[in-house]
């Protein structure tokens, strides 16, 4: 039993490489300091489900973290923690635990009181929720309950606000890069279009990048409705400049055809913060490319290699920063707590460590800024402008 108090590590959302990192980071650290971890499962879920009583079994819920068992985990991708999409203020009918069904009967439900009750009876003295937008929103609300939050950001699209580097972007740009070059040897041997759906629901860093290193011709981004007909044009420009006579095309899963009411999406059920489950928009692509090709072919339809990278690029083992980066925020936020600092998003700003309030969570969407870093004409990173004093990862700095 740690002498300090007890510090409660989650994972909520998509899973990234640099998860277990991270919390190699906070657990070897604590323990050093002379706390005790406890890790939560599968993010707000396993609070959610956690029985307050010291007779149930609670295995399911909640596991004590050693320095062995982080050791072993955080050369690893993914989150051993595992993760979920649970959102306890509004928690629908149907995912509301057995011991709670009587209490919450509506079709969604705020369960925050219970989950108070449950970090209580825990002990836990500090929390530490690493996640993006949906799972730190709940963390800062918890806060404003008078819990002491320090919370981590991590999302493949690095869209965070407070941060120019969330965990797991790089690992998902590397492996867009790479994966997008394996995929121009069937583009260049059949002299096609390549199509690639990529992350990105409302910002369009994680295309972007890869673009701007090379990965691609062209990219469409969230941030801004592209024309069809003027992809094509520019597209088929490349091609035929090409001496293996192909390109290619860079999509965002968010991204839109001008006229294109919403987002493209795989079905209308929502997960518990509102989100439909997106793709689509590569598809779309794919078949407006070869309707439209013979028009800039000399008449010839141009056929079309259509790859969604999706959890491809989520896979697997962090890259170099994704094994640095969560390391030093683990210890930032031992940092924040021995100081007795609660309220805080561990960040990156300007190449620098650092951390913000977490009310930065609500000051909007962080996007690519179009007029500094996007060609809306050209549909491509602005090559031209000026990368000097600007943040590490350049566009990855917000608004």
């Amino acid at each position: 039993m740690g002498s300090k108090g007890i510090i409660g590590i989650l994972t909520g959302g998509g899973d990234v490489p640099g998860l277990n990192p991270a919390i190699r980071g906070v657990t070897l650290r604590a323990i050093r300091e002379g706390y005790e971890v406890v890790g939560i499962r599968r993010g707000w879920g396993g609070l959610v489900n956690l029985i307050p009583d010291k007779n149930a079994d609670n295995t399911e819920n909640i596991r004590k973290l050693s320095a062995d068992v982080v050791n072993r985990a955080s050369r690893t991708g993914g989150t051993f923690l595992h993760s979920s999409r649970t959102n306890p203020a509004k928690l629908t009918k149907a995912s509301v635990p057995d011991h709670l069904k009587d209490k919450y009967t509506d079709d969604t439900n705020d369960v925050t009181a219970d989950m108070l009750k449950n970090l209580e009876f825990l002990g836990i003295d500090y929390l530490i929720p690493i996640g993006g937008d949906d799972t730190l929103s709940y963390g800062h609300r918890l806060h404003k309950e008078g819990i002491k939050v320090v919370a981590i950001p991590k999302t493949m699209d690095n869209d965070v606000p407070g941060t120019d580097y969330c965990i797991g972007f790089s690992t998902c740009i590397t492996r867009t890069i790479e994966l997008t070059h394996m995929l121009r040897t069937p583009a260049g041997s059949h002299e096609r279009f390549l199509v690639i759906e990529a992350f990105g629901r409302y910002a369009g860093f994680s295309t972007l990048l890869p673009t701007m290193a090379g990965a691609a011709d062209r990219c469409v981004i969230p941030e801004h409705p592209f024309d069809m007909e003027l992809l094509t044009d520019l597209l088929s420009s490349d091609r035929r400049n090409n001496p293996s006579n192909y390109s290619v095309v860079l999509v965002s899963e968010g991204a839109k055809m001008k006229g294109q009411g919403e987002m493209s999406f795989e079905g209308e059920e929502t997960d518990m913060f509102g989100h439909k489950k997106l793709g689509g928009i590569g598809d779309k692509v794919a078949s407006e490319l070869k309707r439209l090709s013979p028009k800039y072919n000399n008449g010839r339809t141009v056929e079309v290699i259509n790859q969604k990278l999706s959890y491809m690029v989520r896979s697997g083992h962090p890259d170099a920063l994704d094994s640095i980066i969560p390391m030093a925020y683990g210890n930032i936020a031992l940092d924040l707590l021995l100081s007795n600092e609660s309220g805080r998003l561990v960040c990156v700003k300007n190449g620098v460590y650092d951390n913000v309030d977490l009310d930065i969570l609500k000051s909007g969407e962080k996007t690519v800024n179009i007029e500094k870093y996007y060609n809306t004409e050209r549909m491509r990173p602005k090559f031209e402008s000026s990368f000097s004093k600007q943040p590490f990862l350049i566009m990855a700095s917000g608004k």
